[in-house]
């Protein structure tokens, strides 16, 4: 059980979460007097920019893969031509299959360079594994809606991974564990500034649903 917080209009269960994972470009270009000599320079922030215009459309809706790009920086002085940029993009996937194929076609397409005389390094790291749905998770997932019920609430299950990811999914590896996220309290606005909130209102049905299963499950009452 994982209490990832759960949404304000529905008091939901997650049965699966997004694996995420980190693309890290690096380019080597060559310094140059911006003024001076701009063109005996190799301008690694140009490098930088193409590679992501030209990976800006991994995403996939269709198989639920996201890659968004979302930190960059280039060089150190203004009047410089830049000989080095970084940047880094946010990778989300729904199965673990789906990492392989990210990952081969960002290679493949950091091979097609704007400026040939560039040097472009990509790292992918593997971070949270995605969690998908089991049958043990799905009959604890059903004993806790027969829980909510004994004080008049309902729980949604949530059954495709909405993007965000969770430790909980390491419990669930190589095994048929049941894990389920989003016992936390109700509320909304995670990772915002200004937003994010609970709901108060929450706090006692969700330690009620939350000491509840933790008896049921010890004394063998939810059936796992």
């Amino acid at each position: 059980m994982s209490f990832e917080s759960s949404s304000s209009t529905s008091g939901k269960l997650s049965l699966a979460t997004a694996g995420s994972a980190a693309v890290t470009l690096d380019v080597q270009g060559r310094a140059s007097h911006a003024g001076v000599a701009p063109e005996k320079g190799v301008n690694a922030l140009y490098e930088m920019a193409h590679q992501i215009m030209q990976m800006r459309r991994l995403s996939d809706p269709q198989t639920g893969v996201k890659l968004n790009w979302t930190l960059g920086r280039a060089g150190s002085t203004r009047n410089v031509i830049p000989d080095t940029a970084q940047a880094q993009a946010d990778v989300r996937v729904l199965r673990v299959a789906d990492y392989d194929d990210i990952e081969r076609r960002v290679r493949e397409i950091s091979a097609h360079k704007l400026l040939p005389e560039s040097t472009v390094h990509v790292g992918f790291e593997r971070r949270h594994p995605p969690l998908e749905a089991s049958a043990a998770s799905r009959a604890l997932a059903a004993h806790a809606q027969q829980a909510y019920r004994e004080i008049g609430r309902e729980l949604v299950l949530e059954k495709v991974a909405e993007g965000g990811g969770t430790d909980a999914a390491y419990a669930a590896q190589g095994n048929s564990r049941a894990v389920v996220e989003r016992f936390g309290l109700r509320g909304h606005g995670a990772h915002t500034k200004d937003d994010e909130y609970i709901l108060v209102e929450s706090i006692v049905p969700r330690l009620y649903l939350a000491t509840g299963m933790v008896m049921d499950v010890a004394t063998g009452r939810a059936g796992l």
